[in-house]
């Protein structure tokens, strides 16, 4: 049974970023992984791409021949892909039970309004897949009260829409620090609690929103959102090993999966701790890694890195010295003579 994670989020969030750092993270673990771009705008991917939507459609041609402008291109492309299905369960079949990483288009009106990536996605789920949808924002977000509140609305109608296994990821992780101090701790943002905290923030944001008509508007949109009780984040840093396998285990544990053969083959640290399921983090490590002592932690990888360069210089190192040795021992030993055959080869004159 093949599993796969559909990565959906706003322009910039990370998408092929993230499934360029899975990608590498899955081959390091021994899991087999392909990436399938189903963004027909996307053509600067920096991952290895198995199966690629620009193959049949691409949005240059589609804008150009049809008179269509980027977000109505992008939706004509879903279209023909749900209509030409064969074309992609063919690529599919070929990838074996290969984990897979569906990049997805940005257009967050694909996954909040429009049925065409939803008819996909259930198509897949008759091929066997088992599906977890992955949707990611900008820990940006986090630095405003009105793009938080704006990325909890998308979150909860994309989870009302897709109907699949589904968990929001706030990426970027390592930058937030760089943004300035936030009013709460960061487990105020990823667990969603009592937004009515958030109210004063919002009106202090904008002398718009200090207007009384919104005051009314603000608070309903946030029991909205409480009312629902479905959104949270987790959280990512992507070039962090230990953050990208935490969330592979929540993904893991969503999606159901149960570790293959290949996976556990090597005894590196990082097959074994995904094994044994030990690098679980709490938001409060978050906090503690990314904000409240980033500096410290930096300093501390560096030096654990430094001193890794170091024992692999000295491995070398002997290494070589070894290879010497072993050739100077042998330059003084004599070389036996081969065992007469008994067979002699006369030549001839001509």
């Amino acid at each position: 049974m093949p599993f796969a994670q559909l990565v959906l989020g706003s322009p910039g969030a990370g998408k092929s970023t993230y499934c360029d750092g899975m990608q590498q993270f899955m081959s390091a673990i021994g899991r087999k992984c392909s990436v399938v771009n189903l963004d027909p705008a996307n053509d600067h991917a920096n991952y290895e791409c198995a199966i690629d939507v620009r193959d049949i459609i691409k949005l240059e041609d589609i804008m150009k021949e049809d008179d269509l402008g980027p977000n109505g291109g992008v939706i004509f492309a879903l279209e023909e892909l749900e209509h030409n299905m064969e074309w992609l369960e063919s690529g599919l079949s070929e990838l074996g039970e290969d984990y897979v990483l569906f990049d997805c288009p940005g257009q967050v009106e694909l996954y909040t309004h429009h049925s065409s990536l939803r008819n996909i996605f259930f198509r897949l789920q008759k091929l066997g897949y088992r599906l977890v949808v992955l949707h990611l924002s900008d820990s940006y977000c986090l630095t405003m009260p009105s793009l938080y509140i704006s990325n909890l609305i998308l979150s909860l109608r994309a989870m009302l829409q897709m109907d699949l296994p589904h968990l929001n990821v706030l990426t970027k992780i390592d930058k937030l620090r760089s943004y300035g101090e936030l009013p709460f701790n960061l487990d105020f943002y990823t667990e969603v609690q009592d937004l009515s905290y958030l109210l004063p923030h919002l009106a202090n944001e904008s002398s718009r929103m200090r207007n009384p008509k919104f005051d009314g508007l603000n608070k309903a949109v946030v029991e909205l959102v409480e009312s629902f009780g479905l959104v949270s984040f987790e959280t990512l840093a992507v070039e962090d090993k230990k953050s990208m396998m935490h969330l592979l285990q929540v993904i893991d544990r969503a999606g159901g999966y149960a570790f293959g053969g290949a996976e556990g083959a090597n005894d590196t640290v990082w097959q074994v701790a995904m094994r044994e399921g030990v690098t679980t983090m709490d938001v409060k490590d978050v906090q503690e890694r990314w904000l409240d002592a980033k500096d410290e932690y930096d300093e501390k990888e560096r030096q654990e890195w430094e001193e890794q360069a170091k024992i692999r210089d000295q491995e070398e190192k002997d290494r070589a010295e070894t290879a010497a040795e072993g050739d100077d021992d042998m330059e003084g030993m004599d070389m036996p003579m081969p065992p007469d055959s008994g067979v002699k080869v006369v030549r001839k004159n001509r």
